[in-house]
């Protein structure tokens, strides 16, 4: 059964942070490519915000043609919406939940409203920015701040893995955007790491055989 996201943790928190930012990620278990992190401010006094988004989902239950229908709602329905990134050479310096932080913060930077509060997929948590916050666990799931973010963050990582197609084709980077699949990891096998492909993540042992 695909979940229904709801504004249930946000009108809890509205009468005392009446700007609440949703932050998710997208990218981060893929061989290649940035992570991504998206952020949503959604406004507080649209009595039709529910209904207006009511197709947003977490970004991995929808088709991608879903997720790019419902972007530009997201974007035009939000008070603010900014999105960052960390590039696979961040990623193999710092680690990766580091460089998920690195990019969750410019995802907030961005945003043209500060926010008062922050709601984070879980393990996505900000201890170096002074924001109140909660992590939930399945945020995409149940949280429509997050998973409007969730939709804003893959659609992102989507369109920059398919630009770099055109760069490195012989990877396939259009059709897998960077993650472990099969054929995926026999390409690096086969020709070695690009330069966007993260350097210290380990191949499937499966793509060997």
């Amino acid at each position: 059964m695909i979940s229904q996201p709801d504004l249930l943790f946000e009108q809890e928190l509205w009468p005392s942070y009446p700007h609440i930012a949703g932050l998710d990620e997208a990218g981060r278990g893929a061989l290649a490519g940035p992570v991504c992190v998206g952020a949503v401010i959604l406004p507080n006094d649209d009595p039709l915000l529910s209904k207006t988004l009511s197709g947003a989902r977490d970004s991995k239950q929808l088709t991608p043609r879903k997720r790019f229908q419902l972007a530009p709602l997201i974007k035009e329905t939000a008070l603010t919406w900014g999105i960052g990134f960390a590039s696979a050479e961040e990623i193999d310096e710092l680690g990766i939940v580091p460089a998920t932080r690195l990019a969750a913060s410019r995802a907030v930077e961005m945003l043209s409203v500060f926010p008062h509060y922050l709601l984070t997929d879980f393990r996505l948590e900000l201890p170096e920015l002074d924001i109140s916050q909660t992590a939930l666990v399945k945020g995409d799931q149940c949280s429509l701040s997050i998973a409007s973010a969730s939709i804003l963050a893959k659609t992102a990582r989507d369109e920059k893995m398919i630009k770099m197609d055109s760069t490195y084709p012989e990877y396939g980077f259009s059709r897998h955007k960077g993650y472990g699949t099969r054929l995926h990891c026999r390409h690096i096998l086969q020709i070695g790491h690009s330069p966007i492909h993260r350097k210290t993540f380990k191949i499937k042992k499966t793509a060997r055989g």
